[in-house]
């Protein structure tokens, strides 16, 4: 997220604007990764006026700073994708496709739909297929011939019949549900992780309470993350001033037969890594970092509150 004193504390002298150095301590987990995701949870813009909560329009150099990490694909279906309306998702889809970054959730008209619906993207060896659906947007009306994929259970069990599951991998689900603030999964998240499962999804990865809840391993071991927090915002209250890392390694086992093979099973190992949210520069502190940077006593106490309420609420 971009709240207005993100906006205030990236602009430089000369105007321009600059996120890269938030990420300094964390972009290296990112560029090493075979595949880099994140939900977006802004809208992009080329000029001015920025602003922040309730209808976020953030500066195109956000899209420069996830280029820099390393971010291959970008999650637009949330509740804020349809903040500013028509140009809005316009720009935010071009800002994002000059930088060469994927692009999943929201779009432009049905050409772009067609196109962009499920995301065929590789990571390493392996292929994935991507989608993306939002519980809703605020109550804002997705503009006249645009689309954004909604928590609608017939048409995401279309989309993910239409994934040929001979030439893909692996299928990644990523989810805007759940109620703001709390840390458990409701009955309703829940129900529709076990609905994607049963449809073919094989990862979970949800967002918008804006805490962590609990990461699952289903009788498979699929893995649905709940909600990984905020990686980067300016909400300070207790459990919302940071996030999760998630990084899931994924190993094939494959039974063979005269050498050819029959049947595939994967191994999903998952690493959940804390960070918080430092100000005045909004930059994002892994616990490699954190745990002997210096800190005023007050951010000191806030940064050791979240470490603990994490690793408590995870079982780390």
């Amino acid at each position: 997220m971009q709240h207005d004193e993100q906006v205030k504390a990236a602009q430089k002298t000369d105007s321009t604007f600059d996120y890269i150095p938030s990420f300094r301590h964390v972009a290296d987990r990112f560029r090493a990764a075979d595949l880099a995701i994140v939900n977006l949870e802004t809208t992009l813009s080329d000029s001015g006026p920025y602003s922040g909560y309730p209808t976020f329009r953030s500066p195109a150099a956000v899209a420069d700073a996830m280029r820099d990490m390393g971010i291959d694909l970008t999650a637009l279906a949330n509740n804020h994708c349809c903040d500013r309306s028509a140009s809005g998702i316009r720009s935010t889809a071009r800002i994002l496709d000059r930088r060469g970054i994927a692009r999943i959730g929201a779009y432009a008209d049905s050409v772009d739909y067609k196109m962009n619906n499920i995301q065929y993207l590789y990571g390493g060896d392996l292929r994935f297929a991507f989608v993306n659906y939002t519980y809703g947007t605020n109550g804002i009306p997705v503009p006249r011939g645009m689309v954004v994929n909604h928590l609608d259970t017939l048409q995401m069990a279309r989309d993910l019949k239409s994934i040929d599951r001979e030439a893909v991998d692996c299928i990644v689900a990523i989810v805007h549900w759940g109620n703001e603030y709390e840390r458990t999964p409701n009955r309703e998240q829940r129900t529709l992780a076990e609905f994607m499962h049963r449809h073919g999804v094989d990862i979970i990865i949800g967002s918008h309470p804006h805490v962590i809840q609990a990461a699952e391993l289903d009788e498979r071991g699929r893995p649905t993350l709940y909600s990984l927090g905020n990686f980067v915002s300016n909400q300070r209250t207790r459990y919302r001033d940071g996030g999760l890392i998630a990084t899931i390694d994924i190993e094939f086992i494959d039974s063979l037969h005269l050498n050819r093979r029959i049947s595939r099973r994967a191994n999903y190992s998952l690493h959940l890594d804390p960070v918080w949210v430092h100000l005045p520069d909004y930059t994002v502190i892994p616990t490699e970092v954190g745990d002997t940077m210096q800190m005023n006593a007050d951010s000191r106490q806030r940064y050791n509150r979240f470490m603990t309420d994490t690793r408590q609420h995870l079982g780390l």
